[in-house]
């Protein structure tokens, strides 16, 4: 479950609007502003379904706002059990399938989102009016300006600003994933018993911070436009005795990651798939540092995705030049 995209990346931000993109509307602005507000004053619980690649499931959310603390805790109720608690933004811990696949960056940081950064890449518009879930909506767009990251759309409560509704989607207008409010009560505050995690809810392992070696071991020769490096790692996988350096990206709404193995010389296969908007390119490189295997995962286009893996190199190469 990759809960709440939009969601958990708008809210949970700090966001003052001082400047618009020629292109963005005043209007636009002051609505994302209010969205952000919303997290640190708008308690609430409520339930939602997501959507990928045809696939639904449905969730209860319970969201609490109390003496300057920030706790949410998110329930997959149907299909396998699974469920994330998090505090200011810092997850907690996490049950069933997540539990292999969540890990907490270095400084486990709450992501803040720079608008000024994002008008650069979107354009921000007031589209129109909705109801999600018995609630009056206004319609956000942001329109990417170039081929490299995908449009959203933001049903935002016109009462309080939460989003009741999101939707990803492609350059030819086709949706990529979905969430949506079934039901908002935003006048009951959850209490203690509904924000405590379950039995199965474990702890999330912290990664270590990221050697200056790794840091610096690789970059890019090429990224799309506004996107840059927010954090770096890297970890040794004891079942194949070697190491993978990690470097993730971000222009202020996408991210994606990019992950570098040592492989042998017969080893690695190149692949790439698409299942909603989240894709996985593994190109096979070799570079002075021996035969690697690149994988980039994110909410990127295919082909943005493949130029990232083709274009990794070793750092220290580009220093001996």
């Amino acid at each position: 479950m990759r809960a709440l995209p939009l969601l958990s990346l708008l809210l949970g931000s700090s966001l003052t609007v001082q400047a618009l993109a020629a292109n963005s509307s005043p209007e636009a602005s002051e609505w994302l502003n209010k969205l952000a507000r919303a997290e640190q004053q708008q308690s609430y619980q409520g339930s939602f379904v997501y959507e990928r690649n045809g696939s639904f499931s449905s969730h209860d959310i319970w969201h609490r706002v109390q003496d300057g603390k920030v706790s949410e805790r998110l329930l997959q109720l149907d299909g396998s059990a699974q469920e994330i608690v998090r505090v200011n933004g810092k997850v907690q811990c996490v049950s069933g399938n997540l539990v292999t696949s969540v890990s907490a960056p270095p400084d486990n940081a709450a992501r803040v989102l720079d608008p000024l950064k994002l008008m650069s890449w979107y354009d921000l518009s007031v589209s129109g009016e909705s109801r999600v879930a018995g609630r009056d909506a206004v319609v956000v767009s942001l329109t990417p300006r170039d081929q490299h990251r995908y449009a959203f759309e933001l049903h935002l409560d016109r009462r309080t600003g939460l989003p009741l509704r999101s939707l990803m989607l492609n350059d030819k207008g086709q949706l990529l994933e979905r969430f949506q409010m079934t039901r908002l009560d935003t006048d009951t505050v959850p209490t203690d018993a509904d924000l405590g995690a379950g039995a199965a809810c474990r702890p999330v392992d912290k990664i270590a911070p990221g050697t200056s070696e790794g840091v610096a071991g690789w970059r890019s020769d090429w990224l799309p436009p506004g996107f840059e490096l927010v954090n770096s790692s890297v970890r040794r996988d004891p079942e194949r005795k070697s190491t993978v350096s990690s470097l993730m990206y971000d222009d202020g709404l996408a991210r994606f990651s990019v992950f570098l193995e040592p492989i042998g010389n017969e080893s690695g296969i190149d692949t790439r798939a698409q299942l909603g908007p989240t894709v996985a390119v593994s190109r096979r490189l070799t570079t002075p540092k021996g035969k690697v295997m690149v994988t980039v995962v994110g909410e990127i286009p295919l082909g943005t995705a493949e130029r990232v893996a083709l274009s990794m190199r070793a750092q220290d190469a580009q220093a001996r030049q």
